[in-house]
């Protein structure tokens, strides 16, 4: 399992290659693309502002990860999220999960990319042609999420 937390882009289909190659035995590759968009409610978005707190979020998505791990059989995990200054279209996080069926690939790059909406150490600013937001934490995310929670997970900041 490798994460990477960067500014730079990244080649999707060498990503997917490289664990595919890490992993034999692996009949299922399931990933998940998301990007910019270039609306916000009504207004046009220029740019997306992604911040981290080095350390601290890494930490977060190592838990995230291990929380997967302990949850499905997986073959092999990448996940890289970008920070720093992104344009509409622009690549933000991918999500790539080996496994040897897909039932649980599925389901560990959907409880992957829920946790990094609702748990990962990144704040988000949209920037528009008149003005800039920090973006706030959605109800809709944290309910998507809560599908996945254990008895035990009580505080946002838990995995």
């Amino acid at each position: 399992m490798t994460l990477s937390v960067q500014t730079s882009d990244f080649d999707i289909g060498a990503e997917i290659q490289q664990l595919q190659g890490h992993c034999p035995g692996a009949g299922a590759l399931v990933s998940f693309l998301g990007t910019v968009r270039d609306m916000s409610e009504e207004d046009a978005i220029t740019q997306l502002w992604i911040e981290h707190y080095p350390g601290m979020t890494e930490k977060s998505l190592e838990a995230i990860l291990e929380e997967a791990r302990s949850r499905w059989t997986l073959l092999g995990v990448r996940v890289i999220h970008r920070i720093g200054a992104l344009a509409p279209g622009d690549s933000i996080v991918l999500v790539i999960v080996a496994s040897a069926h897909r039932g649980p690939a599925f389901e560990a790059c959907a409880f992957i990319m829920d946790y990094l909406k609702t748990r990962a150490m990144f704040w988000k600013k949209e920037q528009f042609p008149e003005k800039e937001v920090w973006v706030d934490a959605r109800t809709s995310d944290e309910q998507v999420a809560q599908r996945w929670r254990k008895d035990f997970l009580t505080e946002p900041g838990e995995i």
